[in-house]
């Protein structure tokens, strides 16, 4: 059987720091980063990929405010401008993914599912909702929008740029067409899903799927779903070549083959940054813990390279 591989696009596949957001530079980042996957796809491997999209997600929400400051169009909840997202972004990386193998004389069909993701609704993450999401406000517009929403809640940015609306991140818990993921991989075919963490839902009182305001961890919802489709590896994409202990201080050590064990003390002693890389390594060793052979964190050009990126197994 071919090796079947997730891997997670991060956010510098897509937009880098000091981009505006163009369609023009977008397609060119995702170019760059489709044209790493090309070893592995030579050497005979089934991709799934999942990505980010905190930017677009968050330029979504803008042209809303905008919308419906302009024109009185209505706004749209999250969960909506996820699977928005989904769609605009899944079709920019199949449609660089197909130039990529064109040029190479590759064929292989490419498919983009618009993916819900299932979170519990009385995740304690509800209760202390921490992801910024959307533009900055003043304090006056973020007391026309209490008003307005009473449920939703604000925190003032760290830079004191203004106030942001913050959600919850539950924990992914289930992954409603993981079947049909796996089925689509397993005969050949490259599957762009969970995009952003997928899109909130839930099951209500009365069975029903309803979305509901989040961001799920793109990273968490990756990895579920490599263990649900029994993958041989995951991979999370990021702008380092690796994991590091003592980053950007003394003793500054990247680290290479790693135990489970090993990773796990250095993310206890506080070895990787909150937001940052540790969501990344406890991604990583969910997977493994949960019966995957190994993880890796890498960037893109080090993909398929043998001894490159951070690996973390048993």
């Amino acid at each position: 059987m071919k090796k079947l591989s997730v891997i997670a696009f991060g956010g510098n596949a897509l937009l880098r720091g000091d981009q505006i957001g163009t369609i023009e530079e977008q397609e060119k980042n995702v170019y760059e980063t489709c044209q790493h996957l090309v070893p592995l796809l030579k050497s005979g491997y089934d991709l799934v990929i999942g990505h980010g999209n905190g930017p677009q997600v968050g330029n979504v929400l803008l042209q809303h405010e905008a919308g419906k400051r302009i024109y009185g169009l209505p706004t749209q909840p999250i969960d909506f401008c996820v699977a928005e997202t989904q769609g605009s972004i899944g079709f920019m990386i199949e449609q660089q993914l197909r130039n990529v193998l064109a040029e190479h004389g590759m064929e292989r069909n490419i498919v983009t599912l618009v993916t819900q993701v299932m979170v519990d609704k009385q995740d304690p993450a509800f209760k202390n909702p921490t992801k910024p999401v959307g533009p900055f406000y003043s304090s006056e517009e973020v007391e026309e929008l209490k008003s307005l929403h009473p449920d939703w809640v604000f925190h003032e940015d760290p830079r004191k740029r203004g106030w942001r609306r913050v959600v919850a991140s539950p924990r992914p818990l289930e992954i409603p067409n993981w079947q049909a993921v796996e089925k689509l991989a397993r005969e050949g075919s490259i599957v762009i899903t969970v995009g952003g963490g997928g899109i909130p839902a839930y099951v209500d009182e009365q069975g029903k799927m309803v979305g509901i305001d989040a961001v799920i961890d793109k990273d968490l919802a990756s990895s579920l779903l490599a263990n649900k489709i029994r993958a041989d590896e995951f991979c999370i994409l990021t702008d380092v070549p690796n994991a590091y202990i003592n980053f950007h201080k003394p003793g500054e050590m990247k680290l290479e083959r790693v135990t489970v064990e090993e990773m796990k003390k250095h993310l206890a002693d506080g070895q990787f940054a909150k937001g940052s890389m540790a969501p990344k390594v406890e991604a990583c060793l969910e997977f493994v813990d949960n019966g995957g052979k190994e993880a890796i964190i890498t960037q893109a050009e080090q993909l398929g390279v043998e001894g490159k990126g951070t690996v973390i197994g048993h």
